[in-house]
């Protein structure tokens, strides 16, 4: 080993420190002993390891780096400081309002990929970029630094067995093990060889080593990419490592030195701390790029009007039909794909899809992972499991992350299946991710196209489908842009506005017929998009309605379709009634149980004659 390496590398490592404990300080607030601990392997990834363009970080070979370890943010900060991309003063602008050196990373930052600090998370992302690295044919690595305390997270070791399931040996996880939580010590504190054992239970090569001997981070860094086995660095480290006041230390995390503090930390960490500026960065190879770019137009569809197609199967038609032309295109499933119809993909296209089995939270870290290299991920199970993986996709839109989430199986209308299966929150939960976009088709055209549209959508997008087949009710040639609702039915005179979406919209359409019969005539809109809604065509229908408005989902009242209407229409004066499923839910036939709750036909005319 080349002394004067390690020694630089270290003098770099102590300058880290000096740099977030300074911010921290300045800023009153952040994690100065937590990254700390971590300075030393920072230090040799940045500055003595990975291939990259510090002056392009974007740049599509160039290793990657998740700091799963959020809090740490500090010290990746001073990293790309000291790589001369923006000046250290800026260092001191930490957690400010017109800063974007935020608290935690985000990529408002060029240099960051995805958002982090809701932890157990980083890992699933760089399975996701690893992966997409096998894809493109690159041989860039990505480095994944966490904290132990996170590898508390049943998450971690969703990504943990996926990638030794892939064997990705382009992957390298790097815990961070300093043995103190938030407010204790980590459950298995310093024994480390607990995580040695658990990551090869995963069927991961590992490597146990001392987090602050330069000498030895080197030599098992040099070693990643051998085999065919991801690799797992378990550094013993100590937090606060460098600061005697702090060092190893309860009580610290979280929590910024005073101004005579940092001083005295400074001053133990100057006589060895060295700038990293000078030092040369090992270059990426330059290998073809992928072809990421949007098609000009995709293939035409063919329905006959009248078919009978479940909109879950339509989206398994529409993705191979966009895949064919969209080489951004790649699908995850977990383990449901014969029920969503992803399998159709899966088929097709082998290659860009990825199953992540019955781990959900994993599976939307996967496909965020797929996103921040370009590629445009459809992710799909049942929509009531996508609970479980709620954090990901909150996560995701933190992250400003091109993620298209289906989720099939919706409402009561699933049958017999039960309570269980039957997502009813789906729609809340995904209207309030921020920048999301949630759609919910009735026939197969109409889910077709929006499938469209969330390819060519920059943002998290939820795609609602139904398990029953419903007759085809619209031409292959029908527009369904994101925001906007279509009339289905609408007479002068008319009493009511109804507004439906999926299974709704023909009970609706049945109610508009029997209701007609006896004089009473009320107008059918199909509000495909939930968010954003179509506001000016509801608006428009519900003035001539006398401002009366019945809205119709097989959902919870809570957060669904008739909250998104009532909370666009209220404040014009626009009353809306709500019929949705406010008790919990039976097995049954589904004609039985949309009739039980309110929601058929039946329910709907009910409704609208008590209104009048």
């Amino acid at each position: 080993m080349n002394t004067t390496i390690e020694e630089a590398l270290s003098g770099i490592a102590n300058q880290l420190r000096i740099d977030s404990i300074s911010a921290t300080t300045k800023a009153g607030s952040g994690h100065p002993s937590s990254c700390c601990s971590a300075a030393d392997l920072v230090a040799a990834l940045f500055f003595g390891h990975m291939r990259y363009d510090p002056k392009n970080p974007h740049y599509a070979n160039n290793d990657r780096f998740i700091l799963s370890k959020g809090h740490a943010a500090p010290l990746l900060y001073a990293a790309w400081a000291e790589l001369g991309l923006f000046p250290r003063e800026h260092l001191n602008t930490l957690r400010e309002l017109t800063s974007d050196l935020e608290g935690h990373p985000t990529p408002r930052l060029a240099f960051v990929d995805v958002a982090t600090g809701s932890l157990g998370q980083g890992l699933g992302v760089g399975v996701g970029m690893a992966l997409c690295a096998r894809l493109d044919a690159l041989d860039y690595r990505t480095y994944v630094l966490m904290g132990d305390g996170e590898c508390a997270e049943g998450s971690v070791w969703e990504a943990a067995s996926l990638a030794g399931v892939n064997q990705l040996n382009n992957l390298v996880a790097i815990v961070d093990a300093n043995r103190l939580g938030q407010s204790q010590a980590t459950a298995v504190g310093h024994d480390v060889d607990v995580y040695r054992r658990r990551f090869e239970a995963f069927n991961w090569r590992t490597e146990v080593i001392d987090g602050h001997d330069m000498e030895e981070i080197l030599e098992v860094l040099g070693a990643a990419g051998l085999g065919r086995q991801p690799l797992a660095i378990i550094a013993k480290t100590f937090k606060g490592r460098g600061v005697s006041l702090m060092e190893d230390k309860d009580g610290w995390h979280g929590k910024a030195l005073s101004k005579d503090e940092a001083a005295t930390a400074i001053a133990e960490l100057e006589p060895k701390a060295k700038s990293g500026l000078a030092e040369p960065i090992p270059a990426p190879n330059i290998l073809p790029l992928p072809k990421n770019e949007t098609p000009a137009g995709y293939p035409a569809i063919s329905y006959k009007l009248g078919d009978l197609v479940a909109t879950r199967e339509a989206y398994g038609n529409a993705l191979v039909r966009i895949g064919e032309s969209d080489l951004r295109i790649v699908a995850v499933d977990g383990d449901t794909k014969n029920s969503t119809f992803a399998d159709k993909f899966f088929k097709k296209f082998p290659e860009r899809s990825t199953e992540c089995y019955i781990a959900e939270q994993n599976m939307v870290g996967v496909a965020t992972g797929f996103s921040t290299r370009g590629k445009v991920p459809f992710a799909s199970t049942f929509a009531c499991f996508f609970s479980r993986a709620y954090d990901q996709i909150r996560m995701a839109g933190i992250s400003m992350a091109n993620v298209k989430i289906v989720g099939s199986h919706v409402g009561v209308s699933i049958g017999e299946d039960g309570t269980s299966q039957m997502a009813l929150e789906d729609m809340a939960m995904m209207r309030a991710v921020i920048g999301s976009v949630v759609l919910y088709p009735s026939d197969a055209v109409c889910a077709e196209k929006l499938v469209e549209q969330m390819a060519l959508h920059k943002g998290v997008a939820f795609l609602r489908t139904s398990r029953p087949k419903t007759p085809v009710i619209y031409g292959n040639d029908e527009a369904f842009p994101i925001g906007g609702a279509k009339i289905r039915r609408q007479a002068a005179g008319d009493k009511v506005t109804v507004v439906g979406a999926g299974v709704t919209l023909y009970e609706a359409l049945k109610a508009a017929d029997s209701l007609a019969k006896e004089g009473i005539g009320i107008t059918v809109i199909d509000a495909y998009s939930i968010k954003p809604l179509g506001k000016d065509v509801i608006k428009a229908a519900a003035q001539k309605t006398n401002n009366l408005v019945l809205t119709v989902e097989d959902h919870y009242p809570e957060g669904g379709l008739g909250d998104a209407v009532a909370g666009e229409l209220s404040v014009d004066g626009i009353r809306v009634h709500k019929l949705a499923i406010r008790e919990l839910p039976h097995s049954g036939k589904p004609e039985e149980l949309l009739a039980k709750y309110g929601i058929d036909a039946a329910g709907i005319a009910r409704t609208v004659k008590s209104l009048l």
